[in-house]
């Protein structure tokens, strides 16, 4: 499937600005991968703070776009097997590597894999990337679970 506009994000996340950081899914398949993006831009609420007059993207914030890109992967795969389609929580972070900054003006592609499913936990392989080079890599873990009000 192809192209979920950020109207069909909205329905699946509970995120929402400051802390939605995917604007487009571009493609995915479910039980599989998941392309999506984020466009880095000069408003972003953190770049005065982080840093003032280098402004760069925090890395713990590339991981939480790709874990968003993961949390999609996983609603949709669920929905697909006809299940309830919850909120994902991310639940683990491993091998996380950075290997370039993030300014304003660049969009990032988040790319992610499922590599294992056991019990409702799913394990990506996902990555994030500018003008074809991967700036970011992790290992990300989320599941299901339903929000407590």
């Amino acid at each position: 499937m192809n192209d979920l506009s950020i109207a069909k994000i909205l329905e699946a996340m509970p995120h929402r600005f400051p802390f939605l950081l995917i604007d487009r899914i571009v493609e995915y398949t479910v039980y599989e991968s998941i392309t999506a993006l984020k466009n880095v831009s000069i408003n972003e609420p953190f770049f005065p703070g982080h840093f003032p007059g280098h402004p760069i993207m925090p890395g713990v914030l590339i991981v939480e776009s790709m874990a968003q890109a993961t949390g999609m992967l996983a609603y949709y795969s669920s929905l697909a097997r006809g299940e309830s389609g919850g909120v994902y929580y991310l639940v683990g972070v491993d091998k996380a590597r950075f290997k370039r900054p993030v300014t304003a003006g660049d969009q990032l592609i988040l790319n992610a894999a499922i590599t294992r499913e056991i019990r409702g936990i799913y394990r990506f392989d996902a990555t994030a990337s500018v003008d074809g080079d991967v700036v970011a890599s992790a290992t990300i873990l989320t599941t299901e679970k339903t929000p407590e009000i």
